[in-house]
């Protein structure tokens, strides 16, 4: 029996960014989204959203998400107080904008996926969330 020899991709090279500390994991509601200011100005919009029975990465029976705040469509910082669902298993918000929806793991527009806002990291270390802002 001949082994063919194993390929290795080559490492991403790391993204340069801060981790900015958003709020403790307590004080987000499930299905709402909250704003945060990251340090040169940037915007995110921060959701807490029910996970699945077999989401064996959840934390505390949910899990976090976070995206560009600001609607390409109507140019306002909005989305965090979107409207937060599931599209087909896709969690996601609609902007009060424009209604147009978004997802929220991919801030990928379902409306229109040529359009799309940023996606961002979320972690929780001691309880508190925060959100990876690339430099």
């Amino acid at each position: 029996m001949t082994v063919a020899p194993h390929e290795t991709m080559p490492t991403p090279a790391p993204v340069a960014g801060t981790w900015v500390r958003a709020c403790p994991l307590d004080d987000l509601v499930v299905g709402r989204g909250v704003a945060v200011l990251g340090p040169a100005g940037e915007q995110a919009a921060l959701f807490r959203m029910p996970a699945a029975e077999t989401d064996r990465e959840a934390v505390g029976r949910s899990r976090l998400y976070a995206i560009g705040n600001i609607d390409p469509f109507g140019r306002a910082a909005v989305l965090s107080r979107g409207l937060a669902g599931d599209h087909g298993g896709e969690p996601t918000v609609a902007s009060p904008l424009g209604k147009q929806v978004f997802s929220l793991r991919t801030g990928v527009c379902l409306d229109d996926e040529t359009v799309s806002v940023p996606s961002y990291g979320v972690r929780v270390v001691d309880r508190i969330v925060e959100v990876f802002v690339p430099a």
